[in-house]
C-alpha cells in the first residue's frame, strides 16, 4: 500500500504543480478550457493515461470546466501516486489553449 505524503514532501510536490491545492484532504484543481469539446478531449486523453496507471480521479465536467480531486483511498490520504497523476494531467492540459 502506498504511504501518505508527509507535509514536507507534499509541499514539495505542490511547488511543481501550479494550480493544485490541498482541499478537504485531497489534491484538487479546477481546469477551464475554451469550450466543452476541449474539456471533454482533455478528459479523454487523461482517461487513457489514468487507465494505464490504474489510479482514478474523482472528477466532474460542466461545459468548459473540469474539477479534479485526487486521493489514494487505500492510504486514506494523498500519496506520491496522486502527485504523479496530477503531473500527468498538467502535461495533458498544457496541450490545450486556456479559456
Amino acid at each position: 500500500m502506498p504511504a501518505r505524503l508527509d507535509p514536507g514532501p507534499l509541499a514539495a510536490a505542490l511547488e511543481k504543480l501550479p494550480g493544485w491545492e490541498v482541499r478537504d484532504g485531497k489534491l484538487a484543481r479546477t481546469y477551464r478550457f475554451r469550450d466543452f469539446a476541449d474539456a471533454f478531449a482533455f478528459m479523454t486523453a487523461c482517461a487513457l493515461r489514468i487507465h494505464a496507471l490504474d489510479h482514478h480521479p474523482e472528477w466532474s465536467n460542466v461545459y468548459s470546466t473540469v474539477r479534479v480531486e485526487l486521493v489514494t483511498h487505500d492510504a486514506q490520504g494523498i500519496t506520491a501516486r496522486d502527485a504523479e497523476l496530477a503531473g500527468v494531467m498538467e502535461a495533458i492540459a498544457a496541450r490545450f489553449p486556456t479559456a
